[in-house]
């Protein structure tokens, strides 16, 4: 029987290596003894270690389902019952489509709990994350160490050819330890944009 009043909403952020998905499972395996009926999905495009189970960079692993779109959660679940938890890896790589469908398994009485980059290699918000963050009745960010200076990293260092990644590359790279590093504040770099234009001030 769903129990609207103990449903919520939490979102688990933080840099690359920073353990976003080691605390997901954490959360899944803790319901799972419970004996609680749990669903894990991941979105498709993220096949980095499994093609459907949701693994983090340390070798914890959990069955999941690998979904094209936020609409093919809704439609997994949607002659299941008595479902206690939701677990969403990689959030920030779905559609807009996404805040409905995790608003909706909330109204349910379903706990929704979701994991993801918070900023993306420039350091600017995910703007799904960014939504969700505001939506969320629990919020945990979570730092990794700096691979530079070993101070609390917040940041996700892209990596290409040796050199900070340009200010104009592509947004979503999947990426592991080749092309991505955790990074502070200070340390964080982003290359130029490519065919700037400086800013002339007229008074």
């Amino acid at each position: 029987m769903f129990r609207p009043e103990y449903s919520y909403m939490e979102i688990i952020v933080g840099p690359m290596f920073s353990g976003k998905s080691e605390e997901l499972i954490r959360r899944v395996k803790r319901a799972i003894i419970a004996k609680q009926k749990v669903f894990v999905f991941k979105p498709k495009i993220d096949d980095r270690y499994s093609k459907t189970d949701v693994v983090s960079h340390n070798g914890e692993t959990v069955e999941g389902h690998a979904v094209a779109n936020s609409v093919e959660i809704l439609k997994i679940l949607e002659n299941e019952k008595d479902v206690s938890l939701v677990a969403i890896d990689e959030v920030q790589f779905f559609d807009e489509g996404i805040i409905d469908v995790v608003e909706e398994l909330v109204d349910r009485g379903i706990r929704v709990a979701m994991s993801g980059l918070d900023q993306d290699f420039r350091g600017e918000p995910f703007d799904i994350t960014a939504k969700l963050l505001a939506k969320s009745e629990f919020i945990t960010k979570l730092q990794a160490v700096c691979m530079k200076c070993g101070k609390p990293a917040t940041k996700s260092q892209r990596i290409v050819n040796g050199k900070p990644a340009s200010f104009d590359a592509e947004i979503i790279q999947i990426g592991e330890k080749e092309s991505y590093e955790p990074r502070c504040r200070s340390c964080h770099e982003i290359g130029k944009k490519k065919n700037r234009k400086e800013k002339v001030w007229k008074d």
